[in-house]
């Protein structure tokens, strides 16, 4: 019986919620959003200085294998979606 005092009624979703978990570290979801945007500027950035830097390197030899353009796109992409999102719900609020 779910509708029984004291039983609660069986779920298929875990009563977990990411979105609660986001309620305690941010207050409003442009603060989310900016903080991603930040960490995927942050990647782009740095992912640029290792390409610069396997560009330029002495020993022709040692090629490497992390492919530093496609990391590149997808975290700048990614940084301006969310630095766009955070924006437009920021000037919003």
């Amino acid at each position: 019986m779910a509708g029984a005092i004291g039983q609660r009624a069986l779920r298929s979703t875990p009563s977990f919620s990411i979105s609660r978990s986001m309620e305690d570290w941010f207050d409003h979801i442009w603060q989310f959003h900016a903080s991603a945007g930040a960490i995927a500027l942050a990647l782009a950035v740095s992912s640029v200085w290792a390409e610069r830097r396997r560009m330029r390197r002495v020993n022709l030899d040692a090629v490497g294998f992390m492919p530093w353009t496609t990391i590149y796109l997808v975290a700048f992409v990614g940084a301006c979606v969310f630095l766009g999102l955070a924006a437009r719900e920021w000037f919003a609020a």
